[in-house]
């Protein structure tokens, strides 16, 4: 048995990486072991999301222990980078320390900036100089296809934005959004369900580009409008056992009343 002692009152990231690697020994864990960048990387999107989570909530003992199941992740990858000869933490640190410095011309160079928008334009454009990107499209296709859709949506259109490819204002994106709702209708009319699935995808777009131009993020829009609708849910549900009454033997105008009270109540 292998024991790792503390060096005063609390581990430290040396420790973190003793420990990595003797899990990943012939003397430590089986599952550890049998782990490669493939089968572990959707744990890193499912410790990013429980992150966000502990941060939403305000829960600092939470984000604490989520910022370490995280940086778990980056220590895994990085010990099969190391046996593998591909990379080693130190070569990771060392990466996104001379990527900040070299992004940060304005902190650690003579480069002047205005203001935080700025730099952020800064870095995006530091950042098309460095992929060699030279298109508008190459840059569009550089966002991950991985992400979250409406996350990626808001990306792709803020770029194109950014050069003037947009809505005038809000009002034409509110036009645009009538129109996809009813390319959609027509499609379901016809009962075209390729021109259905391709309608629904430019409806979601416009409202995507709604939330955009209204300075929101449409990814924590719908998440706090699905928490709503649980809450108010769970608001008829006991409404209906208080009053003696099941929900599964309730026609739609019932619930719809039930709705009504608990809205009528927030």
């Amino acid at each position: 048995m292998t024991k790792i002692e503390k060096n005063g009152e609390t581990y430290t990231f040396e420790d973190l990486l003793q420990v990595m690697s003797i899990l990943r020994s012939e003397e430590g864990c089986p599952w550890d072991r049998e782990q490669d960048h493939a089968s572990i990387k959707n744990a890193v999107i499912e410790e990013a999301y429980e992150l966000v989570e502990a941060i939403n909530k305000n829960d600092l003992t939470n984000i604490k222990e989520e910022l370490g199941d995280l940086l778990l992740q980056v220590v895994f990858h990085s010990q099969i980078g190391k046996e593998t000869a591909t990379f080693t933490i130190e070569e990771v640190v060392d990466g996104i320390v001379e990527k900040l410095i070299r992004r940060h011309p304005h902190v650690f160079d003579t480069i002047q900036v205005a203001n935080s928008e700025a730099v952020l334009d800064q870095w995006d454009q530091i950042k098309l100089d460095e992929k060699s990107i030279t298109t508008i499209t190459e840059d569009l296709r550089q966002v991950p296809k991985v992400l979250p859709a409406l996350i990626k949506t808001t990306k792709i259109q803020k770029k194109v934005g950014k050069i003037g490819f947009d809505f005038p204002d809000i009002y034409a994106a509110f036009d645009k959004l009538t129109e996809e709702a009813q390319e959609l209708m027509e499609a379901h009319e016809k009962k075209d369900s390729k021109a259905i699935e391709e309608e629904l995808g430019d409806l979601l777009f416009s409202v995507v580009n709604i939330s955009r131009i209204l300075g929101l993020n449409p990814e924590n829009a719908l998440t706090n409008a699905l928490e709503k609708f649980i809450n108010r849910f769970e608001g008829i549900e006991n409404l209906a056992i208080s009053r003696g009454q099941d929900l599964s033997q309730m026609d739609l105008s019932q619930m719809d009343a039930l709705w009504s009270e608990v809205k009528k109540d927030e």
